[in-house]
Parts: structure tokens; sequence; C-alpha cells
């Protein structure tokens, strides 16, 4: 009797399992299938604004404001993302000099062409957290004296050209719409929710739910061994493309650096500081970009869409150098606290475009504003 028991249950469990094995298949050949749909070109090559934008941009600037109120330190005013900063060092920028005459553009227009630059390069979180917790990591590049008009009309930055990346190629929304309903969502600490804002499947957002759990990587070794990516895209001259800084150790003397200790807070700063103050070895990066096809599915308007490197594979325009140097000084990291990293910052050629890019320009100008002003000593 007992036999036959088991035996009937193993049949019964055995089926449940080939039907539980078709449905997945049968759901992940139906999801293929429409993604495959939705992602599929040809794209647009212009910007397409949708209405309601610029009120959802004045409501985040909001609760972006409340956010950096919420972590303030002591009585300075924190960045409302990447508050905590590595360092912020001297660079070079030299531009190559054998770039495509179609990529000779603003910063790029002259092959050789060195500029003297600072970058920053810091944790993404909102409030300042050991180095060791999963986070997403920023790196930003000011080039300095930098002719021409630019974008935004502040005199404080009529001389520079900003680039601003982090460590993961998309972002984890698609537009401002959604940037306001998650950014909402984690300012109020509801995380999960950010990706389920309602009990309607069709709102949910388990793509960018991943995006998001991807980004959140494990700390690097060190903040130079790490590609950083611009996500969002911008103009190259006539180009519409997007950046990224990859790591070029072959551009530098060689250099093995020693085990980090990762229960110090603040080991990535450490690292920098073992390369480039004591060991007084340089790091090495190539400055990319990639071109759209608008004849793929390569949008302006959503972030959360990797472009396709076999498609469209980055071509170097310049190398990046932080040579040796002594960076972790009190005033030197005071002076990297007040500095205003923008795309923005930028000759027309290098127009950021896009949704979260024009949201980028409110927040980001409202945000340095009042920083500023209430770090006043």
């Amino acid at each position: 009797m007992f036999k036959r028991f088991w035996l009937w249950l193993g049949r019964l469990l055995g089926k449940l399992l080939v039907l539980v094995l078709a449905i997945g298949l049968g759901g992940w050949a139906i999801g293929a299938a429409y993604y495959g749909w939705k992602f599929s070109g040809p794209v647009a090559t212009e910007e397409q604004i949708p209405a309601g934008e610029a009120a959802l941009t004045q409501s985040i600037i909001e609760d972006a404001i409340g956010v950096v109120e919420q972590h303030r330190d002591n009585t300075r005013v924190l960045r409302d993302a990447h508050a905590k900063a590595h360092g912020c060092m001297k660079a070079e920028v030299s531009v190559i000099t054998d770039l495509d005459s179609d990529l000779q553009r603003g910063v790029f227009s002259e092959p050789g062409k060195t500029w003297q630059a600072w970058i920053r390069l810091s944790n993404g979180n909102a409030y300042p957290q050991f180095d060791r917790a999963r986070d997403a990591r920023g790196m930003a590049i000011k080039l300095l004296d930098v002719p021409g008009d630019k974008l935004t009309q502040s005199p404080q930055h009529a001389e520079e050209q900003d680039f601003v990346m982090f460590n993961h190629p998309s972002f984890f929304v698609r537009d401002v719409a959604e940037y306001k309903s998650n950014f909402a969502a984690q300012a109020a600490g509801q995380k999960v929710m950010a990706f389920f804002p309602s009990w309607d499947p069709r709102s949910w957002e388990i793509r960018h739910m991943i995006i998001a759990l991807k980004t959140l990587s494990p700390a690097p070794e060190t903040p130079v061994a790490t590609t950083y990516n611009s996500i969002a895209p911008f103009k190259l001259g006539e180009h519409n493309i997007k950046y990224r800084v990859i790591p070029q150790p072959e551009a530098c003397p060689h250099y093995q650096l020693p085990e980090q200790n990762h229960d110090l807070p603040n080991f990535l700063r450490n690292a920098l500081y073992q390369q480039l103050s004591l060991d007084r070895i340089p790091a090495c990066f190539a400055l990319q970009v990639q071109r759209q096809n608008p004849d793929y599915y390569m949008p302006i308007e959503d972030p959360s869409v990797e472009w396709s490197e076999a498609i469209s594979p980055f071509e170097t325009v310049a190398t990046l150098t932080v040579p040796a140097q002594d960076f972790d000084s009190r005033e030197q990291n005071v002076a990297c606290d007040n500095m205003s990293f923008n795309p923005w910052h930028a000759l027309p050629e290098h127009r950021p475009i896009g949704g979260i890019n024009r949201l980028r320009k409110a927040v980001y100008e409202a945000i340095s504003i009042y920083r500023l002003e209430r770090n006043q000593p």
C-alpha cells in the first residue's frame, strides 16, 4: 500500500515539475518575443520631450532637497547622490593624435591637445557609508580652461567642460516620470516599492529592479580598476553618442596594489593614496565614445537600454592620466566637497540629450546652489 502511494506521489510530483518547467519555458519564450519586438529599431535621432516633464522635475527637486537635509553631516549639506568622495585628483586628458575626423568636435577638435583636469571618484549613496557596502561608484571629470560659450550661463563654470559617469552601462529608470515615482519611494525608505508602485503587474519594473541590483555591486580593489559609463546620451557635433572611461593600465608603469583591508571604512581612498601618494605610480584610462545607430534599438529617451557594442563598438577619443600626487589634505578635501560637476557645464558640441539629462540640468543646479549657500563658512 505504501509502495503504491509513493509511486503515485512520485508520478504526481513529476507531472507537476514538467508543468512548472513548461510554464516557465512558455513564459520565457513569450517574454523573449515581447522584448524582441519592444526593443527593436528604428529609433528617433532627436529628443522627444513628454508633456508634464517640467512639473515632475520641480517635484523631484523638492524631494532631492529633502534628502540632502535628511543626510546633513553635522552642519554641512552633502550631495543628494555620490556624497562620499574617495578623492579629487589632478589629471590630464589628451586627445589621441589619430582621431577619426568625424569625431573631432568640441574638446576633441584638436588631435594631440592635452587638457588639465580634475577628477572626482566616489560612492553612489546619498549618505557616506563603509566602502565594503554594495553601491554604485562614480567618476566625474572637469576639464579646465576650456574656451567658448557654455550651455550654462554661470560665470563660475564658464571655462569648464564636465563629464559625469558611473560604473554600470544602463540606468534603473527609463524617464523622468519613473524617476519621480522611484525616487519618492526610496526617499520614504520603501526601496522595494520603488519598483512595484501598485498591485497592477503592468506597473511592475522587474527589469529595472535587476539593473538596480546589478548597479549596487561589491567594491573594487581600487577605484582606478573600474569602467565608468555616461549611461545617458550626448551630442558630439552632429553625432548622438554615449561616453565611457575604461582602465588602461598598459599605458602606465606596471603596478600591483598591495592587498587592501576591506574592514576599513575608507579602504578605496586608502588604495588611491597608496598608489598615487606613497608608491608614486600614475593611473591611466581611455576615454571612449559609442555612436548611435538609429536603425537599431539605441534610444535617446530610455537610458535603461544599453546600446549594443556588437552593433556600435566604442572608439577611443582621448587618454586620461592621473599622475602621482598628494591629494589627501584637508584643504583639498574641502575643495573637493565644494566642487560642482554637471554634464551641462559643457560646450554646445557636447550637449546632453534625453530626459534624464534634462532632469540632471535642473536638479544638479538647484542642489549645487542649495549646498554651497548653506556650506558657506
